[in-house]
């Protein structure tokens, strides 16, 4: 792992380690999503205690971001979605990853590749918090509610106000 993204919040700053070896095109869309200031000032907005702590797609108010085109699905990389991860949040379609990402606030083995298939693609790994642990425990601690159509949203918003690459 060779890259380090910055993420400074309303909660406070974590540190994650990119997988550039095992994940090259979700670390590089990352990055470039990083460099194009795409995650300032936008929300955490989805958060599960227990499971995962969501953000990359909103705004505050709940308005989504434009994004680029979907990646290809990199969860055949070997990476595992254990606490503290950070994998390519996606629909139901296996190919659909494009800005959102989690962070695992658990092991989730259900979420790892198992097939080639719709069933069994699993979200792709492609990093690890490596620094601020307490804050993305913070996080995924929050009180959550419906907005909206959203379910288990930050009932105060958590803002990721600044993501920086560092090396």
């Amino acid at each position: 792992m060779s890259k380090t993204v910055e993420l400074s919040t309303s909660a406070g700053t974590f540190r994650i380690e990119l997988d550039d070896a095992k994940a090259p095109v979700s670390t590089e869309n990352f990055l470039a999503y990083v460099r194009a200031g795409h995650y300032d000032n936008t929300v955490f907005h989805r958060v599960i205690k227990g499971f995962m702590v969501q953000g990359g797609g909103f705004e505050k108010g709940m308005k989504q971001k434009p994004t680029r085109e979907p990646i290809t699905n990199e969860a055949n990389n070997g990476l595992k979605n254990i606490k503290y991860t950070l994998a390519m949040a996606r629909t139901s379609a296996p190919h659909s990853a494009s800005a959102q990402f989690f962070i695992n606030a658990a092991d989730n083995t259900f979420l790892n590749f198992k097939s080639e298939s719709a069933q069994g693609w699993g979200y792709a790994v492609f990093g690890r918090v490596i620094s601020g642990i307490d804050v993305v425990d913070k996080i995924e601690a929050v009180a959550t509610g419906r907005k909206g159509m959203h379910d288990d949203v930050p009932l105060e918003d958590v803002m990721i106000l600044k993501a920086v690459e560092i090396e």
